[in-house]
């Protein structure tokens, strides 16, 4: 059921690092905690790097994986007492990819990955959080194609297309501004909308290799500014008094990212920082093809501010071959979160990340490999004091399993 997605939806994503991206969407980039750019290497290159794929082997390989994630329960306790708070669903997951890296064609490499970026499911099961945010769900696919040019041995170029499809769910049971009667919370109104997009972009990368062991790599993914359109019902009181069209554009945002990998022989040690570009998401505005009713208009037709900040994520990853067919990998990162305290909603209780990962590869034979991946994304307990909300959300995280099989031939 395709269900709105205002990207307030994409509020809480996924993996719920830096709020709706997903950074961490192959078997590799998840055992390394997307410490994954300078030493991309293989048929997930093509996304995460595509300039690398000028550095492969001289063979086609194609990866697939799946990815389990669950979300943990949030607990939201607010100081004016148990009616005000409450506790989301624990939600369970799953996201798939698939990579393509072609063979040499005089310097020239080509690529496609389908993967998902980004979405969320937050499901809240308390009367107040059910004003705001029922259920925010929203999915994302990306197809992108690429391609790379090796200049020397010492240099490489990529770049690539994005085409992005999205939908999602928002459902709200209530008026966002509070009725409380004899301690219990009225809700009159309702709302449930539908939309779907889909929208295009760009990446870009290059890859520098001033000593065999050294890559340098920076890469650059544009934002995807995602215009959904569908279908609203807005209700009061049980009456439904909209049944139209509707849309809401939010970003799938810019991200820039410059790493370093240095090989030791058997271990190869990944340092990268990466820049979300979230300062495009200013405000959450739908917009109705008819007059929304007056009684309805400032709960869901008046537009509400969002004002993120651009985010910065540190991460760590190393990747040790034990022997000829085991390879042990392990990474650590740190992940800010956009939304400043003065706007954020229950649609995505975000706060920082501290993110822990481990995976491992087999060589089953020389053209293929299985892997296995694991990775804990622990979210800070965050106090809030604002227009709805004065209290503390913790026990956020979320735990993500990648199983997949490498090919080259």
């Amino acid at each position: 059921m395709k269900k709105i997605l205002t990207l307030s939806l994409v509020a809480t994503s996924l993996l719920m690092a830096s709020a709706y991206r997903l950074p961490e969407s192959s078997l590799r980039s998840t055992a390394l905690s997307g410490a994954y750019v300078a030493g991309a290497s293989g048929a997930d290159a093509t996304y995460y790097n595509p300039a690398n794929m000028a550095f492969n082997a001289n063979r086609s390989q194609i990866e697939g994986a799946l990815t389990y994630i669950n979300l943990s329960e949030i607990k939201y306790t607010d100081k004016r007492g148990a009616l005000f708070s409450g506790h989301t669903e624990q939600e369970n997951l799953l996201a798939p990819s698939l990579f393509f890296s072609s063979k040499d064609f005089d310097g020239w490499r080509f690529g496609m990955s389908v993967n998902v970026p980004g979405g969320l499911s937050k499901k809240w099961k308390s009367p107040y959080q059910e004003l705001f945010a029922k259920e925010f769900t929203l999915k994302i696919i990306e197809f992108a194609p690429s391609v790379a040019y090796k200049v020397n041995d010492q240099f490489a170029l990529g770049a690539g297309v994005r085409v992005v499809y999205s939908e999602g769910i928002v459902k709200s049971d209530g008026m966002p501004i509070t009725i409380q009667s004899r301690g219990a919370i009225r809700k009159p109104a309702a709302r449930d909308m539908e939309a779907d997009t889909i929208e295009y972009g760009y990446n870009l990368a290059l890859t520098y290799k001033p000593l065999p062991e050294l890559n340098i790599a920076a890469t650059y993914r544009s934002n995807v500014d995602l215009n959904h359109e569908g279908n609203a019902k807005l209700y009061l009181s049980g009456t439904k008094l909209y049944d139209g069209g509707a849309s809401v554009e939010v970003p799938l945002p810019a991200v820039a990212s410059v790493a370093l990998s240095y090989d030791f022989g058997a271990t190869t040690v990944e340092l990268e920082w990466d820049r979300t570009m979230w300062s495009e998401y200013k405000s959450l505005d739908f917009q109705f093809k008819d007059t929304v009713p007056l009684a309805l208009k400032a709960a869901y037709d008046d537009p509400q501010p969002r004002e993120w900040d651009d985010t910065d994520a540190f991460r760590i990853g190393v990747t040790h071959q034990l022997n000829d067919t085991l390879t042990l990998m392990g990474g650590f990162a740190l992940d800010e979160n956009p939304a400043p305290n003065k706007n954020l909603g229950f649609e995505l209780p975000d706060s920082d990340a501290t993110i822990f990962s481990a995976g491992m590869l087999y060589k089953y034979r020389p053209d293929t490999t299985f892997g296995l991946s694991v990775l804990y994304d622990s979210k800070d307990k965050r106090s809030v004091n604002n227009d709805i909300m004065n209290g503390t959300f913790k026990d956020g995280s979320a735990t993500l399993v990648t199983a997949g099989v490498m090919y080259s031939y």
